[in-house]
């Protein structure tokens, strides 16, 4: 089966099955369980961090990382297309009385200071307390500049303002950069990393900030559920792939960058490709139908007007040379 829906649908390799399965345990809850300890040390030293905090998804790294820059009644800004916005099912929201308050991105991702600007709140009774601006890093596939990162740090610290960075695909950026994680860690008070997206970890994300702001995130991480026992066993597989599959997301970009050209010279019209994702644009009414006839040669795919394509550490070129043929069978009908 290929599987371009996402680089979330990775499977863990023989090596990282085996770091878990002799990984040192004990009880996380306690703050005792060692792999889970290494692993957050691990990453906070890449970061430049003073802490990090292990949970169970992003989503949930996301929302204790509002609950913990915000109170009742505060607001963050966040852009209309933004994951903790649109796709976390209203948490901050509904669980944490925290008001978003939306602005279009521009069209590299990023949120124009000038309309976070004209959004912030008076000090005055009538409003919620406008107290963060949230980023997201990869956007959609596409690299926020470092220049602008600089800016909206700035921007944050002239205005009193907390900055937290949805970096659920962050290490996508770092690779395209070419720097390291600290370089641009130092723009954000928070931010979070996905392990089981393009680094082929099972399951987990990290938050990253000062101690100060970690250990209110572990009470919020308690009272949201992700207090895990003897999770050295998934702390493994994280660990593993920060040291060892980073590097080689620069092989999913070139995929992607492959795949779109190949398509476009099928007749497919790829409307831009990013980092390791790629849109396509469905002539009208039939996404249905190349969904259907891609799954019959298993190749699976979320099949839309515009079609997202996900490379990641389990599709090959090769693999991706059978997609173009079945692509190309398709168009010709």
């Amino acid at each position: 089966m290929i599987d371009l829906r996402s680089d979330t649908v990775t499977r863990p390799g023989r090596a990282m099955l085996e770091q878990m399965m002799n990984a040192a345990v004990g009880d996380d809850v306690y703050g005792d369980d060692p792999t889970v300890n290494q692993l957050q040390e691990y990453a906070a030293r890449l970061a430049g961090k003073e802490a990090a905090l292990f949970l169970p998804s992003g989503t949930q790294a996301n929302l204790v990382a509002l609950l913990s820059h915000c109170q009742r009644g505060d607001e963050y800004i966040v852009g209309q297309q933004a994951h903790n916005y649109l796709f976390e099912a209203g948490g901050a929201a509904v669980l944490g009385s925290i008001q978003p308050q939306p602005i279009d991105a521009a069209r590299d991702g990023t949120l124009p200071l000038d309309k976070v600007a004209s959004v912030i709140k008076a000090d005055d009774v009538h409003f919620a307390r406008t107290r963060l601006l949230s980023l997201e890093n990869t956007h959609n596939g596409k690299v926020l500049p470092q220049a602008y990162l600089r800016d909206a740090w700035q921007f944050t610290r002239e205005r009193g303002l907390g900055l937290h960075m949805d970096g659920a695909r962050l290490f996508n950026a770092i690779v395209e950069y070419g720097c390291e994680l600290d370089e641009v860690a130092r723009y954000c008070d928070s931010f979070t990393l996905c392990l089981s997206k393009g680094l082929g970890a099972p399951v987990g994300s990290l938050l990253l900030g000062n101690r100060d702001f970690i250990k209110r995130a572990l009470r919020w991480r308690k009272m949201a559920g992700g207090g895990l026992r003897q999770a050295g066993i998934l702390a493994a597989g994280g660990l593993w792939a920060l040291q060892n599959n980073v590097a080689r997301l620069a092989d999913d970009h070139a995929n992607a960058a492959w795949l779109a050209e190949a398509l476009r010279e099928t007749g497919a019209d790829v409307t831009r490709q990013d980092t390791n994702m790629l849109f396509v644009r469905l002539p009208e009414g039939t996404a249905p139908q190349l969904g259907e006839f891609m799954a019959r040669r298993d190749v699976l795919i979320n099949a839309a007007p515009v079609t997202r394509l996900v490379t990641h550490i389990d599709v090959s070129r090769q693999q991706l040379e059978t997609v173009v043929s079945h692509w190309r069978a398709f168009l010709r009908g």
